[in-house]
């Protein structure tokens, strides 16, 4: 059995969400038992984005300056151009993906590991998808770091994948959001 087949994700845990009126933020945390400048090398450079990332970049983001991010999974790739807005290596990367404004920070822990944040705007209605997407993006990060990849799980394929419904009504249930139905075309009850 491969790593892959052997995968599962954990139960929901380190997300909340941020609600600014009709603005939520979704913030994940997870420690991580690689160094800051390793995470760093993940979330910027392209070749270590197509290991975990759902989307693919035309350059390294750890510069500021103009990228475009295509989407990974979709039936037709999106391109988005995007600003990277700061870079600050291996502390704080921030830019906009479709639309939705994209924060990562970095601390360094006592063990010399990374306590890795997310913080990314998703529209209401998605956001225990979103979060659901990026708790298997983040386990699949670190299988890669640690030198055990088992390729990337993103878009349509993370929703198919054992454990994602699971994960998706999970979080769903924590924000309060609402219990995930099949049958409407966003995947979750409106408020």
């Amino acid at each position: 059995m491969t790593a892959r087949e052997q995968y599962t994700p954990s139960a929901a845990f380190g997300a909340e969400v941020h609600k600014e009126g009709e603005k939520w933020t979704l913030v994940l945390v997870r420690d991580l038992r690689h160094s800051p400048a390793k995470v760093w090398k993940a979330l910027t450079d392209p070749e270590h984005l197509r290991e975990w990332a759902p989307f693919d970049s035309d350059r390294n983001l750890g510069a500021t300056g103009a990228a475009k991010l295509s989407t990974v999974g979709t039936p037709t790739p999106q391109v988005s151009e995007t600003q990277v807005k700061r870079a600050d290596p291996p502390k704080v990367l921030e830019f906009n993906w479709g639309g939705q404004d994209i924060r990562w920070e970095l601390e360094p822990l006592a063990d010399n590991g990374t306590r890795l944040t997310l913080w990314h705007n998703i529209d209401r209605r998605y956001i225990s998808m979103g979060a659901a997407g990026w708790h298997i993006c983040f386990d699949v990060l670190d299988h890669s770091l640690a030198g055990q990849a088992i390729g990337r799980i993103v878009g349509p394929d993370a929703m198919k994948f054992g454990g994602w419904q699971r994960l998706h009504s999970e979080y769903a249930k924590q924000f309060g959001v609402g219990t995930p139905n099949a049958t409407e075309p966003q995947g979750e009850k409106s408020l």
